[in-house]
């Protein structure tokens, strides 16, 4: 609860009048260390619990899940995250927050599905129906929709799990080519499994397999989501979205908190009026900042400030969520968060980043070579020096012989690899 002062109000009547809470950047960046489990006495080998320390790990670059898992373990194994993917299952694959593909636990994904999917895979099945009608393969579009939509659910349901190319086999119309932007100057045709696919994952009706090939691979083949989760992706009973926004914001604030209203904005991909609705929902309290004013959960009592943090060193990967978990970072960043500058592209996907005591301080690439190369941005006493480099060797060991290419590398990442 925020802290009360009493307050002269004009000469009149004293009155008791709330006075917030400051949260200072320094204390952010500790919060940032413990909650989400860079600080090496919060690691665990429990990739759950890791997961939803951050809310979801990003997925967009298949090597994230795995890389931004490693750091916060207290013994990193390749091995355990396969596991808790497609052996377990106690985390899932699936696309919510801003239309980015991430890994949740089954609880959380069920929240961000109905918070934010739901409405997005109605706006892209009635896309794909103008893009049929576009083409001209089918007559009336909503039907050959509907029947490819109900085939590839059938051939699953006979099949179990199955890639896109063997689905193409088994249902013919997902090889009809769709015709994108005809007329136009960039022109260009898709195979239909890939929008039908897509689009049954919004559903939450399919969900990605495990991969063939190395652990960073993305050739996913499909499952039902049933039959690959009890209850599926989005459970016995359908979630009201305003419920489900309430309960992505209270993950969202308990672990990224204090966060303003534009970093929930941003972070979830809502409108500011249900940022707003679900802030409200969870009771959050206003708490003040070094230059701004945000959020915290009504309980948060802050248990972390008389928990000792020590130093730490992190290479994280692109995209971890704790380096895209904030619309803001300065206090995190410094001047060192320009789009298309050093760490992050045009874009503003970050590439691979090292963490010193809360602070970001450079960035890393793998060479062809297996040699975990970075640059440092900041100067370092020489005792830290020695500890990145550290490291960076053993984050090397740990990738052993896979190649990590960064699906949208910073500049740093392609000066390090020149």
């Amino acid at each position: 609860m925020p802290n009360l002062g009493t307050h002269n109000l004009g000469g009149c009547d004293n009155r008791l009048v709330a006075t917030r809470r400051k949260i200072t950047d320094e204390q952010r960046r500790s919060r940032l260390a413990l909650r989400q489990r860079l600080a090496p006495s919060t690691r665990t080998n429990d990739v759950a619990a890791i997961t939803d320390s951050v809310v979801a790990l990003h997925s967009t670059d298949p090597s994230t899940v795995y890389l931004s898992a490693l750091a916060r373990m207290k013994h990193p194994s390749i091995e355990a995250v396969a596991a808790a993917l497609y052996d377990e299952r106690t985390v899932v694959r699936h696309h919510a927050m801003r239309r980015t593909l991430w890994v949740f636990t089954p609880t959380m994904a069920r929240w961000a599905h109905a918070a934010c999917t739901t409405a997005l895979a109605s706006a892209q099945w009635k896309r794909l129906v103008q893009m049929v009608d576009d083409s001209g393969f089918a007559d009336d579009g909503a039907a050959w929709v509907a029947s490819a939509r109900a085939e590839t659910l059938a051939a699953l349901a006979a099949m179990g799990t199955a890639t896109a190319r063997q689905l193409g086999k088994a249902v013919p119309a997902l090889t009809e080519k769709l015709h994108l932007a005809a007329g136009k100057s960039y022109a260009a045709t898709q195979g239909a499994h890939t929008r039908v696919l897509l689009n049954l994952g919004f559903d939450g009706a399919i969900v990605r397999g495990r991969p063939s090939g190395a652990w960073n691979s993305s050739e996913y083949p499909w499952a039902l989501s049933e039959r690959w989760l009890p209850g599926g992706i989005v459970g016995a009973e359908r979630v009201n979205v305003d419920v489900a926004a309430a309960e992505l914001a209270r993950g969202y604030i308990a672990q990224f908190g204090p966060a303003t209203t534009a970093d929930l904005q941003w972070w979830a991909g809502w409108t500011i009026a249900t940022t707003r609705r679900a802030l409200a929902a969870i009771g959050s309290v206003e708490v003040d900042l070094d230059g701004g004013v945000g959020w915290v959960l009504a309980d948060d009592d802050d248990v972390d400030a008389s928990t000792k943090v020590g130093s730490w060193i992190a290479f994280l990967p692109a995209l971890d969520p704790t380096t895209m978990g904030w619309k803001e970072r300065s206090w995190y960043l410094d001047e060192h968060g320009a789009f298309g500058r050093s760490l992050f592209d045009r874009n503003g996907n970050a590439g691979p980043t090292i963490w010193l005591d809360g602070h970001v301080v450079g960035g890393w690439a793998q060479r062809k070579s297996g040699e975990i190369a970075y640059q440092l941005l900041v100067d370092a006493p020489k005792k830290r020096l020695s500890e990145i480099a550290a490291e960076a060797e053993r984050l090397g060991s740990l990738i052993g012989d896979v190649r990590v290419n960064v699906r949208f590398p910073a500049p740093m990442q392609k000066d390090l690899l020149a």
